[in-house]
């Protein structure tokens, strides 16, 4: 990626060093496992409310990682930081223009917070064990930059643009919160089965990689941020982060009926159409509700 000079976003919370309010007894994932906890590491990436994975387990919350103090210039702060608030800032000016063409309204930018370890959301405990989410309650987008370690060696997707792709994806599901498609899903997880609960989920999660390929498109014409090798760096994350390979991975073998994020190849399908397309018409993002498969 191309972050030198460019701008970063205002919209960044940053509680790096600030352990503020997080005495006392939290939600937390310590009483899990330890293959629960690998299990919850991966479910939660790229999306999804963690209150709903960890809400049941509580105690005293795990000692704080060693902290480090944000940098007052971004340009002297860590090479994940930047490209955290750079992405973010890219995906306002993007959404900013799309949302009043496509949409008829403005666009609502969302919040970005930055943690070390331990955190609270509206949605409950954010950790670095629930990855990166999107809280529709507080309608802000919540990451341990420590991720970026995760996706590197656990996810073998190394590369900054893989980061990006993590913020672009975030910032679709405040999209969706936006236009509803958050609701329908909620819905129908409060009156559907699991197995319908689960299947809606995946339709959500494979828009959001829709819409991060769409931001992509004219980062890639318009922004000047992109550089050879980038949206491979993203395909391969999303290749890694497929239900199949992950649960693979952490059990030996697949349940289709457990997914809630699609497969590998459908993750890569669908961020790549959008990539390629640019196209987040109303009706085109409708069909990720409509189509029978997917």
């Amino acid at each position: 990626m191309k972050l030198e000079g460019k701008e970063g976003s205002k919209n960044i919370d940053d509680r790096r060093g600030n352990r503020g309010g997080m005495s006392g007894r939290t939600k937390t994932a310590g009483g899990f496992g330890l293959g629960t906890l690998i299990i919850v590491i991966i479910v939660m990436l790229m999306g999804g409310d963690p209150s709903e994975y960890l809400g049941a387990s509580s105690g005293t919350a795990a000692p704080s990682p060693q902290t480090s103090a944000p940098a007052q210039d971004l340009e002297q702060d860590t090479e994940e930081f930047q490209i955290v608030s750079k992405t973010l800032r890219d995906n306002e000016k993007i959404w900013g223009q799309l949302f009043p063409q496509l949409y008829n309204r403005q666009y609502k930018e969302p919040v970005l917070v930055v943690f070390e370890g331990q955190d609270r959301s509206a949605c409950g405990f954010a950790s670095a064990a629930t990855g990166p989410f999107y809280c529709p309650a507080d309608q802000k987008v919540y990451i341990d930059l420590q991720f970026a370690d995760l996706l590197r060696q656990r996810f073998r997707a190394p590369g900054d643009f893989a980061l990006a792709y993590v913020v672009a994806h975030e910032v679709a599901h405040h999209i969706q919160n936006q236009l509803g498609y958050s609701q329908q899903v909620s819905q129908v997880r409060q009156r559907g089965s699991e197995s319908q609960a689960n299947a809606a989920s995946v339709r959500l999660e494979l828009q959001a990689d829709y819409l991060a390929g769409v931001w992509a498109h004219y980062a890639d014409q318009y922004s000047d941020l992109l550089e050879d090798g980038d949206i491979r760096e993203a395909l391969v994350a999303a290749s890694a982060i497929g239900d199949d390979a992950i649960q693979k991975q952490s059990q030996g073998y697949v349940v289709p009926d457990s997914f809630t994020h699609g497969t590998s190849e459908q993750r890569v399908k669908y961020f790549t159409a959008g990539y390629k397309s640019g196209d987040a018409k109303k009706e085109t993002l409708d069909y990720f509700f409509s189509a029978r498969d997917l």
